[in-house]
This record gives C-alpha cells, sequence and structure tokens, in this order.
C-alpha cells in the first residue's frame, strides 16, 4: 500500500504549541481497555509520557475499545509522534504484563483534530459527557486528579 502524500507544511508542522483532540480505537473494536487493570495501565502509560514533558494532557477519557485525549505538544514533536508515545507504550507494556498480542490498536488516528488557540472548554464538555455516558469505564477524572503540568516552554529539569 503506498502512503498518501501529506499536503502540510513542513514548516507548520512543529510550529509552537499546538492543540489535539484526539481518538484512536482498539483493532478489531475489542474490549481491551475494559477492566480496570488495562484502563488503569493506559493511565499510567498517559502519566509517564506527561511527565517526561512529551506532550501536556489536559482531558481524556478511556472506553472499553478506544480513547480520548485533548493534548498539546511542543515544537519538538508532532501529533503523530505524541501518540506513537501513548499507543506504542501501551502495547509493548500490555504485551509484557499483559500478555496482549499484537495488533492492539487500529492503524493511524482517525479522528484527530487541531484546536486553534485552545477553546479547551468546549472539549472539556465534550468528554464531560462522554463521562456520563452508560459505555465508559475509566477508572479516574483527569481534571481532579491531575497535578499541575509542566511547561513545555521551559527549560528542562535536571535529573539527580
Amino acid at each position: 500500500m503506498a502512503i498518501p502524500l501529506r499536503r502540510a507544511d513542513p514548516a507548520n508542522i512543529t510550529a509552537g504549541l499546538r492543540t489535539f483532540f484526539v481518538t484512536s480505537s482498539i483493532a478489531g473494536k475489542r474490549n481491551l481497555l475494559q477492566s480496570h487493570r488495562s484502563a488503569q495501565l493506559f493511565i499510567d502509560i498517559l502519566y509517564q509520557y506527561r511527565t517526561q514533558r512529551k506532550y501536556l494532557l489536559h482531558d481524556f477519557v478511556v472506553m472499553p475499545d478506544h480513547f480520548h485525549v485533548l493534548i498539546t505538544v511542543g515544537q519538538e514533536i508532532s501529533i503523530e509522534r505524541a501518540v506513537q508515545f501513548i499507543k506504542g507504550g501501551f502495547s509493548f507494556r500490555a504485551g509484557k504484563e499483559l500478555e496482549f498480542r499484537p495488533p492492539v490498536w487500529e492503524r493511524g488516528f482517525p479522528k484527530c483534530g487541531f484546536i486553534p488557540q485552545t477553546p479547551s472548554r468546549v472539549f472539556a464538555n465534550i468528554l464531560r459527557r462522554i463521562r456520563s455516558s452508560d459505555g465508559w469505564l475509566g477508572v479516574q477524572w483527569s481534571t481532579i486528579i491531575l497535578p499541575p503540568m509542566p511547561d513545555l516552554n521551559s527549560t528542562r529539569s535536571r535529573r539527580g
């Protein structure tokens, strides 16, 4: 299968902070995120890369067969790379810890929208509505329990 051409200007791909609303599904629409253990592992992955300052995590919802995240990426990383961290990190750890077999995720992430000037209240309301639906099996309300987000523009802290 040929790789489709991207019509994006390379200069705009990593231009400043950009916020995205991303949805991605489990391969075959299997309910792999249904158990508390697998949902918690997925949330741990979100926090791990957030702590490593790969992205700012504003909000998320974990459903049995897909997830939604509202994230901001800096100029040193593309949205594709940020989603690769999330999906790849989960796939790797789920294979080792939960014995999931590949493929875990559907290829790509068909629902991804750039949000100009971060109207996060609109998307926070969308995520709140998703949470209130009967299908939500997420184990935490991210907007309540998340510690303050690191600033992607500040100098990286030294590890010691």
